[in-house]
């Protein structure tokens, strides 16, 4: 199975675990482009002129705000072979993206992996992702998608309470933090 397959069925799996509130307002699309740098090219009387830099994503998480508005949550890449390059490649392109939306949530899942566990590279030099799954095969079971789904929605809410945090943070009735904790849990 190719991986743009692979990708494809774990999106369809997914989408069902979105359907309930509060994450019905979410869509998953495999290959969409997202901006990761915005760059300014020359300015005219109007201001300025920017280039926009975009990554085919294998998934993202759309969050819709409305019927003409959407914010990516997640990003997941898809890999089934990992190197040292792909993960310092991949890592890089996280950072890049949550540049731009800096309440984006980064992950990659590893599949047909069949009982291996995730490699250390990918901890070594992977950084800048919020989470790593690996799947046993192409074909998920019932537990592992129930996994992914636990992992989606838990980062849906992380992005929407960044967001809240980091463009909220001069109002009145704001929510008030004296701590921020990103725990590590590994199963």
């Amino acid at each position: 199975m190719k991986e743009k397959e692979w990708v494809e069925r774990m999106a369809q799996c997914l989408q069902n675990t979105l359907s309930k509130t509060p994450y019905h307002v979410c869509s998953i699309e495999v290959g969409r482009k997202i901006p990761y740098g915005f760059e300014i090219r020359s300015y005219d009387e109007d201001g300025p002129k920017p280039n926009i830099n975009q990554y085919e994503t294998d998934m993202v998480i759309l969050d819709h705000e409305s019927e003409q508005s959407w914010k990516p949550r997640v990003i997941v890449e898809a890999k089934k072979r990992i190197t040292t390059h792909d993960a310092i490649t991949y890592s890089q392109k996280a950072l890049s993206h949550k540049t731009v939306h800096p309440y984006l949530r980064y992950g990659i899942m590893l599949g047909d992996r069949r009982h291996h566990p995730l490699p250390g590279r990918l901890y070594r030099h992977g950084m800048h992702f919020d989470f790593m799954i690996s799947f046993v095969g192409t074909r998920p079971n019932r537990e592992e998608i129930d996994r992914f789904g636990e992992i989606i929605r838990a980062e849906i809410d992380a992005s929407r309470k960044l967001e809240k945090i980091i463009y909220e943070s001069r109002k009145r009735d704001r929510d008030h933090y004296t701590i921020l904790h990103k725990s590590l849990c590994l199963k």
